[in-house]
């Protein structure tokens, strides 16, 4: 079974860069019609599709977001990352890793890190 785990910093300052990790184990990112997400939650919100990479490298990001998100992978780690420029307090939330597959069913989920924006 895939198994996710979210890593990074917990406090990121206004107007400077959201860097995450999540680290798989138990399948291979690469693995045929594998899709590797980013999720947020802000506080009272609703969760918020970020974008995805999938196992050829093509990413996929939210329009809404598309102009300050990077996702990347390093296949040596069997890892993805997620990069958000320029963040705003608006940009904390509680933010999460799931592994889809062909259809956009989600498989599995990271049990998610909090990410607060704040001076």
């Amino acid at each position: 079974q895939v198994q996710l785990q979210e890593s990074g910093p917990g406090l990121v300052k206004p107007s400077q860069t959201l860097s995450l990790t999540c680290t798989v184990s138990g399948g291979s990112i690469t693995t045929n019609d594998y899709y590797w997400s980013w999720i947020r939650q802000p506080p009272g919100k609703e969760l918020e599709y970020m974008g995805a990479i999938g196992y050829s490298g093509t990413t996929y990001y939210n329009p809404s977001l598309k102009s300050r998100t990077t996702i990347s992978r390093d296949t040596s780690k069997n890892q993805f990352t997620l990069q958000l420029t320029s963040v705003s307090p608006e940009d904390t939330a509680l933010y999460y890793c799931a592994h889809l597959v062909t259809g956009g069913f989600f498989m599995s989920w990271g049990q998610g890190t909090q990410v607060t924006v704040s001076s």
